[in-house]
């Protein structure tokens, strides 16, 4: 089925000037990238968006994190994409993540795992929504 789903390009990799590789792997991987924008996300915007996580240890960090540069927000689209995507990831943790993921290829650490995506299809509704407009999005 054709999906949707959101992806964050993460302060450690737009500072590392990596985002055009990044780009490569979400390409040749099949997913189409039909939205996308630099932005620099405001307190309140991650606190925002993140909102689901407000009560666990790791929010404030989270928030500090996403907040210390610019992100690329990014709208993919392709068969499964939401669970595609997750794979093309990797795990969350780049010591364990398979070979030829975007986080065993770029990642620096767990916190700096280079990428956000979607972990559902409405996650992915409500996370798409809140960086794009329709008219943004170009299929």
């Amino acid at each position: 089925m054709l999906e949707r789903t959101l992806s964050i390009i993460k302060p450690d990799a737009v500072e590392r000037n990596i985002t055009g590789k990044v780009n490569a792997m979400i390409e040749e991987a099949g997913l189409r990238i039909v939205a996308q924008k630099r932005i620099h996300l405001t307190v309140k915007q991650a606190e925002e968006f993140y909102r689901e996580h407000k009560d666990k240890a790791f929010f404030t960090s989270l928030v500090d994190f996403m907040t210390s540069g610019p992100v690329i927000v990014q709208v993919l689209e392709g068969e499964d994409a939401v669970s595609y995507y997750r794979k093309i990831m990797g795990a969350t943790n780049p010591a364990i993540a398979e070979e030829g993921t975007i986080r065993k290829t770029f990642a620096l650490s767990i916190d700096k795992n280079t990428v956000h995506g979607s972990d559902s299809i409405e996650s992915a509704k409500r996370e798409v929504g809140f960086f794009f407009s329709e008219i943004e999005i170009c299929d």
